[in-house]
């Protein structure tokens, strides 16, 4: 199929020096699914891998298990079941370096090797040198601390009657998506790791209780240390053990959908964990089975090893990973971690991006990688159509600002559903870090807010876990430092500081969410100020668990401050359920007024007004309005229930508009706006 420029030159004409460049990239994916094609008998098949490679189990009770490991020259299974004898089951290999084996049931008709016990592959290499590997395709993986850090890799065939049985279909995907990004182990008050079965129990309510439509489970593919946040995969298709069993994240999976919930996976597709003896590097006795040989295999920063996305193994074993998840899983899509250092070959190490359109096409591309991205975006929009409104989701971590990353595939563009609007938490930061109030600069402000490309879906957020993690502050944590420990009861002064902070947090989540794209997004426990970092067990901390948890506590306690900030968060994403302004168009900036620090905007037939002047309030404040009417504020961050004075009575208020132009806008309204106030109006004739 030729390729046509003209929708991508519709959506942006300054590609068209670039175009050379786009078709190179389509037409790589269309070769890859050619090949596939006619290799493989089309991509449907081709990512189901896991029925083909690892262990799978027949009709009868055989086992049949294969593995791609070409350097080996012998191959045999061993484990419990055959009290780890490395002659007693050899393997065989084709000629294109699969190894398999075939185990017949044993006497009582039942699998030779029993469920949850332990397997791995003995192979010789060239040298003479015996290497032994968990499987690669290996579904479940545990840890014992108190005899090695190592993983042991295990068989995982429940019987029929414990295995879990699905009750609720796929939720409708969202109209736009609400994303609650959270790690399992830490969703816990007590100093542990937290389990699946206590997510599913204590924490989906709160996530639904909220206002948001999408969870983001991070840390769910087998990572070796607990402390790399799940980003240093050594087992790409186990669910981690740390948190309970298979069967338990498929419940919580389903309680969710239940709830009318979607589930997406923090899937780590841009590099891998260096670990040798639970993980796939070096699997078969060389560096450049899943992974690029040499210098290229590696990544600097990160200390892991980079794919070689240009191989047909390393392909099916990716793709076939995304497919695992959905249908063993019932995940509903993935945000892709790390796409920026996928897509280029510098990995985005020691770059900064300035926005020009020769930073996108060139040298620096890792075409392979696009490639990969491209071929695996078309696979889940082929196999997972949206009809019904049931389709995979897909975003894309990229700071870079590649153009066409949320455009279909079929005009060219790498097929995501949303970027994560990166500068954003970025600007927020930066400006509680190094400016005064007085100093904030609302053309830039709203600029870094409404900055996205025409056409592709965003997704804005204020803080993450990045933001939250130990060395960086949360937004709350900037706001209110030390006198979160000594200000934040009801039965303690109010202090400047503490007004400040919740003022200011509830207004720039609002801002965000009102401007800054067309998804929104924050880390549990961020909507109520979680008061402390984020910091994993390790070393250097004495393996303390007692910044690695969430103090749900806290925001239980009708005492504290902390429920007010909870509150304005759930009225603020049920205000945008019932008003839909992430899925209408980029708001329209009205004002931004410097010296009064107030920004105005219209989205989604709704009015936005703040007022960030840290001492000023403004009486019959004149704001340009669109559309004629009767107007009323239907949310005021200055409410009580959201901890603020209630200086705007919301139940009197009623906005006539004038029929004359105001700030490009054919009426206006004239409104009392208080210091560090937000209100949101709503037409109602």
């Amino acid at each position: 199929m030729n390729f046509d420029p003209n929708p991508v030159l519709k959506l942006d004409g300054y590609l068209k020096p670039n175009i050379p460049a786009i078709a190179t990239r389509y037409r790589q994916m269309r070769d890859w699914q050619t090949k596939i094609e006619n290799t493989e008998g089309g991509l449907e098949k081709f990512s189901r891998g896991y029925e083909r490679f690892g262990l799978n189990v027949g009709p009868n009770n055989e086992i049949t298990y294969r593995e791609w490991a070409p350097n080996a020259i012998k191959a045999s299974l061993i484990g419990d079941f055959n009290d780890w004898s490395r002659d007693s089951h050899p393997m065989t290999k084709n000629n294109f370096g699969v190894w398999e084996i075939v185990i017949p049931p044993g006497s009582n008709g039942q699998a030779a090797i029993p469920h949850d016990s332990k397997i791995k592959i003995s192979m010789v290499i060239p040298s003479g040198e015996r290497i032994e590997r968990l499987p690669a395709w290996i579904t479940r993986v545990t840890q014992d601390l108190s005899v090695s850090p190592i993983y042991d890799a295990r068989f995982w065939n429940p019987p029929e009657a414990e295995r879990y049985k699905w009750k609720h279909p796929r939720p409708t995907k969202p109209r736009a998506i609400k994303v609650y990004e959270c790690h399992v182990g830490i969703s816990t008050t007590e100093m542990r790791v937290g389990t699946y079965k206590e997510f599913t129990r204590d924490v989906l309510k709160r996530i639904k209780d909220l206002g948001y439509n999408t969870i983001q489970l991070m840390g769910i593919m087998e990572h070796a240390y607990y402390a790399s946040f799940g980003y240093l995969v050594t087992s790409f298709f186990a669910a981690s053990s740390r948190y309970g069993t298979p069967e338990e994240l498929k419940e919580l999976v389903d309680t969710a959908h239940g709830m009318g919930l979607t589930v997406l996976l923090d899937v780590v597709h841009s590099h891998a964990c260096k670990n040798v003896l639970d993980g796939i590097n070096m699997y078969d006795g060389t560096d450049h089975l899943y992974f690029h040989e040499g210098s290229k295999g590696n990544h600097e920063l990160w200390d892991s090893r980079l794919f070689n996305y240009g191989s047909h193994e390393v392909v099916r074993f990716l793709l076939s990973n995304l497919r695992w998840w959905i249908e063993e899983y019932h995940f509903d899509g993935f945000r892709f971690d790390g796409v920026t250092s996928m897509m280029y070959l510098h990995h985005g190490i020691g770059t900064g991006f300035s926005g020009g359109y020769h930073e996108y096409f060139g040298d620096a591309v890792d075409t392979e990688a696009v490639g990969y991205l491209m071929l695996a975006n078309s696979m889940l929009r082929q196999l997972y159509p949206d009809e019904g409104g049931q389709g995979i989701i897909t975003i894309a971590e990229d700071v870079s600002g590649m153009p066409l990353l949320c455009i279909t595939t079929d005009i060219g563009g790498m097929g995501f559903d949303y970027r994560l609007a990166m500068a954003v938490p970025d600007m927020w930061i930066k400006l509680l870090k190094e400016k005064k109030d007085e100093e904030w600069d609302f053309g830039n402000i709203c600029h870094t807010l409404e900055n996205r490309r025409y056409g592709e879906k965003s997704i804005a957020y204020a803080e993450s876990h990045d933001q939250a993690l130990v060395g960086d502050k949360t937004i709350a944590f900037w706001l209110m430092d030390k006198e979160m420990y000594t200000n934040m009861s009801d039965l303690t002064e109010r202090t400047p500081i503490i007004d400040r902070g919740l003022a200011l947090h509830k207004m720039i989540r609002l801002i965000t969410s009102g401007l800054g794209g067309e998804g929104y997004l924050n880390f549990e426990g961020n909507e109520f100020g979680h008061p402390e970092w984020l910091d994993f067990p390790r070393e250097g901390n004495g393996d303390s668990f007692k910044y690695a948890r969430r103090q749900w506590n806290i925001v239980d306690d009708p005492m504290l401050r902390y429920k007010y900030l909870n509150e304005f968060d759930k009225g603020m994403n049920w205000l945008e359920d019932k008003y839909h302004w992430l899925s209408a168009a980029p708001g329209y900036v009205s004002l931004k007024h410097e010296g009064d620090k107030i920004v105005a905007f219209e989205r989604g037939g709704l009015v936005f007004i703040f007022n960030f002047h840290p001492d000023k309030s403004f009486t019959d404040y004149r704001i340009g309005v669109d559309v004629p009417g009767d107007y009323r504020i239907i949310l005021s961050s200055d409410a009580k229930e959201y901890g603020g004075w209630e200086r705007v009575d919301v139940s009197k208020s009623q906005f006539l508009t004038t029929p004359e132009s105001w700030a490009n806008r054919g009426n206006y309204i004239q409104v009392y706006i208080p210091t560090r106030t937000a209100l949101v109006l709503a037409k109602t004739s």
